[in-house]
């Protein structure tokens, strides 16, 4: 499976704009072989949605989102989800035409100069799906999800070989209480090794409302080790062959996350809740 790393800027507000360049990568990326195209979070509306005048958000079957995925390849593409009664962080996979999955974020970042809460609410379900072609199972996890512990282990345990993890991370303003550079790069190894699986991890690039987004996408395997990397602080657009089939081998031979004592891990959750835990 050859997957692309649409790692790009966003024009704030402009839908039109971002999908034109999202199509241009996608030509990119088909010339060169590409089953799949990742693209950043909110890669089609932009990250600041409190700077905006007015609402821009689409439905996940607005069409021409699922065109996106008609020119040779499949594509994973964010935006700002419109439903009826709340909106969305949202990143979805869409292949032939059609879309196969979507992910709300779960879990929205309140702190520093983050506060997506007040744009977006957070999304209520976590589901592995089936690649296309055969290839196998993957996840989706918009930025901050990969953060919290249990989210990308939920993911394995529901099948995934692969997680995408589409992302707006920009440079901290403070470097000291946070090098979010750093962070990922101990997060992205961590996640990949100990959880025994791929992790297709895609950062935009730019600056929006004060904001430096710094880039640095990569692939990295189920042993840990970075096999592609786009560059720091410029646009980039990366290929790569994965065999997703490697999660599994690897798993078989060191079996470290198939023993998940689902049945203890419900007993003890059921208690914090029940001590007054979140819910």
């Amino acid at each position: 499976m050859r997957v692309a790393l649409a790692q790009t800027d966003s024009v704030l507000g402009d839908v039109d704009a971002n999908l034109e360049i999202a199509r241009e990568q996608i030509g990119q990326a088909v010339a060169q072989g590409a089953d799949l195209v990742v693209f950043p979070e909110l890669s089609l509306n932009g990250y600041h949605l409190g700077a905006l005048e007015r609402d821009t958000s689409v439905e996940t079957r607005d069409p021409r989102l699922a065109e996106l995925s008609t020119h040779g390849a499949d594509v994973v593409v964010g935006f700002h989800e419109h439903t009826s009664l709340r909106a969305y962080n949202t990143a979805a996979y869409y292949g032939t035409g059609a879309l196969l999955h979507a992910h709300r974020k779960l879990y929205l970042p309140t702190y520093l100069a983050w506060e997506e809460r007040k744009h977006v609410s957070p999304g209520q379900s976590l589901r592995a799906y089936e690649l296309p072609g055969g290839y196998g199972r993957a996840a989706t996890l918009v930025c901050n999800d990969a953060w919290q512990p249990v989210v990308p282990w939920l993911a394995v345990q529901d099948g995934a070989e692969v997680v995408f993890v589409p992302t707006n991370s920009a440079a901290s303003l403070d470097p000291e209480a946070m090098d979010t550079g750093l962070y990922w790069d101990t997060l992205l190894s961590y996640t990949a090794r100990m959880l025994q699986c791929w992790v297709v991890f895609v950062n935009r690039i730019g600056n929006e409302h004060g904001a430096s987004f710094w880039g640095g996408s990569r692939v990295v395997d189920p042993r840990g080790m970075v096999v592609a990397q786009a560059p720091k602080w410029e646009p980039g657009l990366v290929t790569v062959d994965i065999d997703p089939h490697e999660a599994r081998r690897q798993r078989r031979s060191v079996p470290m996350v198939a023993e998940a004592r689902l049945g203890l891990i419900d007993r003890e959750v059921r208690r914090l809740i029940d001590e007054g835990g979140d819910h």
